[in-house]
């Protein structure tokens, strides 16, 4: 152990003094393309670009440079900044085995989830994604409505019981994030992790909760060291190492990875058993054996030994697919609800719409079915814009693993006054995309791009935009992005928002679940409670998966209303 640490500083040496060498010397062929000066030599503009205030700063590049320039990443290594149209076509479809996950993004992933969809690659995500698209198909988000509708019922219940003595300010960002976790338990593993209407004590939730926020504070410098860190020796000794890193934010994410190892250990134990028992022990459990990790199991059991995932890989998804679905969904509804409590005439207008489709002629309100949520323009409408204007990931990297050449949409010139129609990439390059720059380009959406107007869907949409060739899964925007690492979980989502809000037209099976969520929830909300703005400053902070504070930037996630309960609806 203690030639360890001599060891890894002559090697960071040597690194640092290849890398200083290589700038000084060889230059970058990515010289001649504009962008902002760097501000150390350590860290370049990285500290700013993966700050909790990250957003201005990129809004003022956005705006500076255009669709394409450069910035300095670590030890003043060029990397590439982008939301052309074209750019992006080539890095998530045309050309993906040129630009691929970064390693670090990787390895982050594999250190504190495990081998699932987010922390493989190539050949191993491929068949990963065969085996999980079938689960997420039409007919099974049909089956699961109902399941989906009752937790909504339940929130519903919740939030009335705390409104008794009239209006108050609710945390509804801790609601959502309570009733997102309770729909995918459900519908994903068949496990309820909250009642909603009483508070219990969740460690596998407050883990999952706590992830994001917890892991935006990992300094830059650790999440460098991880390409040395997994290979120095077994499992064991890496674990050992870990342990005794004096640094209290690594500490936490370890904690936080060993409950979501053993818990997501025991709910695939769990379904196995079931499973072993047959189909009477399947439809006794919470979702009667129709939830996403049984059917997986089942299928999995089915396939062939060349499909067939092995059980570390399963385990791995389930903690996947429940930080992939909570956060996106649950912030993205947080923040459609703050649009429409900053909106009040769209708030109501999207509840005159709500209430004439649940109306049954009596008075009282039904529930909706999975198509007729669907079928809704308003509630479309405001879900797809606070989308686009909203998507909870910003900006994504790109590794280049091979050489190759980026195509651009239109020229842009260069540092010496040339044109550039297309830039050389060499491996190991790296390459940032901004999806929401994308989703609100003036050339393609209008003077009003970065407003928030539902309306704009009501009516056909600009030419520029439709004959762009923007390669995302879902209406023109770069939300749940494209090719073969789009979010699997899309279509979830939507029900979601939904029984709470929709997008149209339909988008591929694979994605519609995280609107559909959304649209649940909407659907149930909106004809019940009027949502106000408090005096409270909230900050959107940026991070893994954005997500709101109180008063400022912080690594509390927060965002209270002011609630007042609609009895003529009821």
């Amino acid at each position: 152990m203690s030639m360890l640490p001599t060891l890894l500083g002559y090697t960071l040496v040597l690194y640092v003094g290849w890398r200083l060498f290589r700038h000084v010397f060889l230059g970058s062929s990515l010289d001649n393309i504009p962008g902002p000066q760097s501000e150390s030599f350590i860290g370049g503009n990285v500290g700013r670009i993966f700050h909790r205030e990250a957003w201005a700063y990129q809004d003022k590049l956005v705006a500076q440079y255009g669709r394409l320039f450069t910035v300095n990443g670590v030890l003043n290594t060029k990397w590439l900044y982008t939301y052309d149209p074209r750019a992006l076509h080539s890095i998530y479809v045309k050309d993906q085995d040129v630009f691929e996950e970064s390693e670090l993004i990787l390895l982050n992933m594999l250190l504190f989830i495990g081998p699932g969809l987010l922390g493989t690659i190539g050949n191993q995500h491929r068949r990963q994604r065969k085996m999980l698209n079938p689960v997420f198909s039409a007919k099974h988000l049909r089956e699961m409505t109902p399941l989906f509708v009752d937790v909504v019922h339940r929130l519903e219940t919740a939030i009335t019981s705390r409104l008794q003595d009239g209006p108050r300010e609710i945390d509804m960002l801790s609601w959502m994030g309570r009733t997102a976790l309770e729909l995918v338990g459900l519908g994903g593993f068949g496990r309820s992790f909250d009642p909603l209407t009483e508070d219990v004590a969740d460690e596998f939730a407050d883990a999952i909760k706590s992830y994001f926020p917890v892991e935006a504070d990992v300094h830059m410098l650790v999440r460098l060291s991880l390409p040395v860190v997994i290979k120095m020796g077994p499992a064991a000794f890496r674990r050992a190492v870990a342990e005794r890193i004096p640094n209290h934010t690594l500490q936490r994410m370890r904690k936080i990875s060993d409950i979501l190892y053993a818990n997501s250990l025991e709910i695939v134990n769990g379904k196995k058993e079931a499973l072993k028992q047959g189909d009477q022990a399947l439809k006794r459990q919470v979702g009667e054996g129709k939830d996403i990790m049984s059917v997986l199991l089942r299928a999995n059991m089915e396939a062939s030994e060349e499909d067939r995932l092995p059980d570390q890989e399963v385990v791995a998804q389930v903690s996947t697919l429940i930080l992939a679905a909570m956060d996106t969904t649950s912030n993205a509804l947080s923040r459609t609800l703050q649009f429409l409590a900053m909106h009040p005439d769209i708030q109501q207008r999207l509840r005159n719409e709500l209430v004439q489709a649940r109306d049954d002629s009596t008075g009282s309100l039904r529930d909706l079915s999975y198509d007729e949520v669907m079928e809704l323009p308003f509630l479309d409408s405001v879900c797809r814009e606070t989308l686009r204007v909203f998507p909870p990931i910003r900006s994504l990297a790109r590794a280049v693993r091979k050489d190759g050449v980026l195509p651009l949409s239109a020229p842009i010139r260069g540092v010496d006054g040339t044109p550039i129609h297309s830039v050389p990439v060499k491996k190991g390059m790296m390459v940032l995309t901004d999806l929401y720059a994308c989703n609100t380009d003036e050339k393609l959406w209008g003077e009003d791009a970065k407003e928030w107007k539902p309306g704009r869907w009501l009516k056909p949409l600009p030419r520029a935009l439709e004959e762009a060739p923007i390669p995302g899964v879902y209406s023109h925007m770069m939300t749940f992005i494209g090719g073969g690492r789009a979010c699997i979980g899309f279509k979830f989502s939507q029900l979601e928002m939904s029984m709470s809000f929709r997008p149209k037209p339909s988008p591929p099976l694979a994605f519609a679940d995280v609107v559909l969520f959304a649209e649940i929830v909407l659907a149930t909300l909106l004809p019940a409670f009027q949502f106000e703005l408090t005096e409270a400053p909230i900050f959107w902070n940026a991070a893994g998966v954005s997500y709101p504070s109180v008063g400022g930037y912080s690594p509390t996630p927060a965002m209270p209303l002011r609630v007042t309960r609609l009895k003529e609806w009821v």
